[in-house]
């Protein structure tokens, strides 16, 4: 009898510990509220048989990238690849230091690539060094490059600074019978180099900006050629509209951390047939990480998103109280 009651015993503690590890898909979450309101919104929507229970075909979530699943300071860090590109080829290329749009962006003035409505420098410096060599060509310098590129004030490599809160909460959306796609303005050929291996979302669930590539001949192959042709900028309210076009579900479930983000989350939580879910990350942590809303270095302003967060009952995650760690 008291072997049988210690075996009981002992099933319960293991059953018990189970349960907690189980339960704790969020390790490096506070058990603060915007824990409980990601884990609340996912139990209702997989619960069958509830009114809230949402179809595994229609479990869609939507992720920003800069800002939201790793860091964008100083600068995005496609600037970054943009900038390192510039120093690399300027010394070979004495054209494109008479370029007004690269000395600014040599000499560090981002202010100005920022210019007008569409970044035009930005897209100016960003066409100089993506467009006009293959798919395959840019892909291996993207690659090369994330090899070797440490960020200035972490000496880490870029991919190593992705948020593992983050991290934990896409594994779990998975999890749970979720697919997980990344709608960023970042470029989309850019993100496929590393989503998969960094994030485990598919080349094919990256939205970003494009342009349209050629199919030509080069050498006797079939090639695709990078252009800026027709270019479709994934922002704002480009966001919505991308999901739209190379999604064509609509979300049940969206993050973000910036302005940039509103339509996106808008678009998702309001007037959606289906229980829905809002989440922005707040940048509240200088020491860890860096803390910045309606001043951003960069990117990543956070004024009208912040606003509309208490209109709209979307969750607001502030780093430096809600997250245990930062890194992965």
């Amino acid at each position: 009898m008291h072997c049988m009651i210690r075996v009981l015993a002992i099933a319960a503690v293991l059953s018990a510990t189970q349960s907690i590890f189980a339960q704790d898909s969020l390790p490096s979450w506070h058990n603060t509220a915007p824990k409980q309101s990601i884990i609340d919104f996912v139990e209702k929507v997989t619960k069958e048989g509830s009114p809230d229970f949402v179809p595994t075909a229609d479990r869609v979530a939507v992720f920003d990238n800069d800002g939201c699943l790793w860091c964008e300071n100083p600068v995005p860090f496609q600037v970054a690849y943009v900038l390192d590109e510039l120093k690399r080829r300027a010394p070979l290329e004495p054209a494109l230091n008479a370029d007004p749009m690269v000395q600014a962006a040599l000499a560090g003035d981002l202010g100005k690539l920022l210019e007008g409505k569409h970044y035009d420098g930005l897209m100016h410096i960003i066409a100089i060094t993506h467009a006009g060599m293959t798919t395959q060509e840019f892909h291996s310098r993207v690659q090369d490059w994330l090899k070797v590129a440490k960020h200035p004030r972490f000496e880490k490599a870029y991919t190593d600074l992705t948020y593992q809160p983050m991290q934990e909460l896409l594994r779990y959306l998975r999890a749970n019978g979720f697919k997980t796609f990344i709608v960023s303005g970042g470029g989309a050929d850019f993100m496929r180099v590393f989503s998969e291996d960094v994030y485990g979302i598919e080349p094919e669930n990256v939205v970003g900006s494009t342009g349209r590539v050629k199919f030509e001949f080069r050498d006797g192959k079939p090639v695709l050629v990078k252009t800026l042709d027709h270019l479709f900028v994934d922002d704002k309210e480009g966001k919505p509209a991308g999901i739209h076009q190379f999604i064509g579900r609509r979300p049940i479930a969206c993050f973000g951390n910036s302005d940039g983000d509103q339509a996106m989350l808008e678009y998702t939580t309001i007037g959606n047939p289906r229980p829905s879910f809002g989440l922005i990350v707040h940048h509240t942590d200088a020491e860890r990480e860096y803390a910045y809303d309606a001043n951003p270095k960069s990117s990543g302003k956070l004024t009208t998103a912040l606003d509309a967060a208490k209109k709209h009952g979307w969750t607001v995650v502030d780093m430096k109280a809600d997250w245990k760690t930062v890194w992965k």
